[in-house]
């Protein structure tokens, strides 16, 4: 008798050591990898994409972790990125729609020659451009974020842009299609190339200037290698722009439950890509002092100079719904669409 007592003493305490293990079992963690091409020290890495895989860390309270692989890590070119998450090989990513050329071809309108005014506003437009008129083309992962950053600004080695005219026969690099389309229409050899390429193209002549907004040039050392910078005034349209995108794989997103999908969603969206562009935005006139603190040069387009490259590149946006309208889009409506939600959303003060 008093062994069988001892049996069920002993079954008891079994049964009350192994509960917080049911319990530890059924909180499972889940690990997602985040793939980028940012460099591990720049802004975009440290202050949004670190930033926000710690708020969704926080926020699932401990049941989501991430493994952050910065500088692309994990392998691969940054034009692969978006098939990484799409097929799985990594759980979420951030890039460049334009990395792969015209696969996101509605999404291109927001790179067009002077339509956006900021980074805020215009990620607002930005996301809600996606759910609204190409959701079809983000079909086969999750988006996450769609944003943009701050106005896009000319970087050159030695000789400096003072006019359109001045971009003749230099070799810029430009991030995008369209980008490298309106270099190309104000007479620069225009080079098409991913960020971290950039250094050493500077360095070995390849390039001699580059496209690029403020906030990123620290990253890739281009204040230490250039000399003038050229900008157009604050208020005005950015001569260009580029569409981000953080999209995280289907099959991925599909297998959470439904509290911890919820966090997911609560960190996607509209505001988050505010936010996103707002962090590459306020890192504007920082990476703008370390460049001046050099003895850089800054250029500022006035009125006249600003209008001949509007002048130069207006055939672009007219190029892009001629497009839209073969691949069977309504290329007019697109434009007028994210021209609206630009407005709707552009900052009182911009």
């Amino acid at each position: 008798m008093m062994q069988r007592r001892t049996l069920i003493k002993s079954a008891a305490a079994a049964v009350s050591l192994g509960a917080p293990t049911l319990g530890v079992f059924a909180q499972q963690v889940i690990t997602l990898k985040f793939h980028t091409f940012m460099a591990p020290t720049s802004n975009v890495y440290l202050n949004a994409h670190k930033a926000w895989m710690s708020k969704v860390e926080n926020d699932s309270g401990g049941r989501i972790r991430f493994e952050g692989y910065p500088a692309m890590q994990l392998g691969g070119s940054p034009g692969q990125l978006f098939d990484q998450a799409r097929d799985g090989v990594v759980d979420i990513v951030w890039t460049l729609a334009g990395l792969t050329p015209g696969r996101f071809p509605r999404t291109e309108v927001f790179e067009l020659p002077f339509m956006t005014m900021d980074a805020i506003g215009a990620s607002r437009a930005a996301w809600e451009y996606l759910e609204t008129l190409a959701a079809d083309e983000f079909k086969d992962v999750q988006p996450l974020a769609f944003h943009t950053h701050g106005p896009g600004v000319l970087h050159s080695k030695s000789k400096a842009i003072n006019s359109a005219a001045d971009l003749r026969g230099l070799k810029m690099r430009g991030p995008t299609r369209q980008a490298t389309k309106l270099l190309a229409a104000a007479g620069a050899s225009a080079v098409g190339m991913p960020l971290p390429q950039i250094p050493d193209a500077l360095s070995k002549g390849v390039i001699d200037g580059a496209a690029l907004p403020w906030e990123v040039i620290p990253s890739v050392k281009v204040h230490e290698l250039v000399q003038h910078h050229s900008e157009f005034a604050p208020g005005k349209p950015a001569l260009y722009n580029t569409a981000f995108v953080m999209v995280m794989n289907k099959r991925k997103y599909a297998s959470l439950t439904g509290d911890v999908k919820k966090v997911i969603d609560d960190n996607s969206g509209v505001e988050t890509s505010a936010w996103f562009g707002k962090v590459q935005q306020d890192h504007d006139p920082i990476s703008r002092k370390m460049a001046t603190d050099r003895g850089n040069k800054v250029h500022v387009f006035n009125e006249a100079q600003t209008n001949e490259f509007v002048q130069l590149t207006g055939a672009i946006a007219s190029e892009w719904v001629q497009e839209m309208n073969r691949r069977g889009q309504d290329g007019e409506k697109l434009l007028a669409g994210a021209k609206a939600l630009i407005a709707k959303h552009r900052p009182k003060t911009a």
